[in-house]
C-alpha cells in the first residue's frame, strides 16, 4: 500500500511558477504509472500529466509546454513543475496511479489570480 501526500500549492499570480510535490509513504516504484490530477470547482477531476516507470511522459493539451512531471524513485517523490500559470489552472491537485486507485489524498490547492 502506497500513501501519497501532495504539497507545494498556494496562491500565486498569473504567469508565476510553482512546483508541487507528491511524497510517498512507500515505494512509488510499486506504481507503474503515476499521474497528477486536478479538480476545479464544479468540474470533474482530470488527468493533466503522467509519467511511467521508464520515464515516458504524457500531458493534457491544456498544460503542454508549461507543466513538467518528473519521478524520483529514489526519493519516492513525484513532482509537477508548473510554469506560466493561468487562471484555468486553479484547482485542487492530486497525485495517484494511472489508472487511479480508490484512495485519494487531500490534494493541494493552487489558486491563480491577477
Amino acid at each position: 500500500q502506497v500513501q501519497l501526500v501532495e504539497s507545494g500549492g498556494g496562491a500565486v499570480q498569473l504567469g508565476w511558477s510553482l512546483r508541487l510535490s507528491c511524497a510517498a509513504s512507500g515505494s512509488i516504484s510499486s506504481l507503474y504509472v503515476v499521474g497528477w490530477y486536478r479538480q476545479a470547482p464544479g468540474k470533474q477531476r482530470e488527468l493533466v500529466a503522467a509519467v511511467t516507470g521508464c520515464g515516458s511522459k504524457n500531458y493534457a493539451d491544456s498544460v503542454k509546454g508549461r507543466f513538467t512531471i518528473s519521478r524520483d524513485n529514489a526519493k519516492n517523490t513525484v513532482y509537477l513543475q508548473m510554469n506560466n500559470l493561468k487562471f484555468e489552472d486553479t484547482a485542487v491537485y492530486y497525485c495517484n496511479g494511472v489508472p487511479s486507485g480508490e484512495y485519494w489524498g487531500q490534494g493541494t490547492q493552487v489558486t491563480v489570480s491577477s
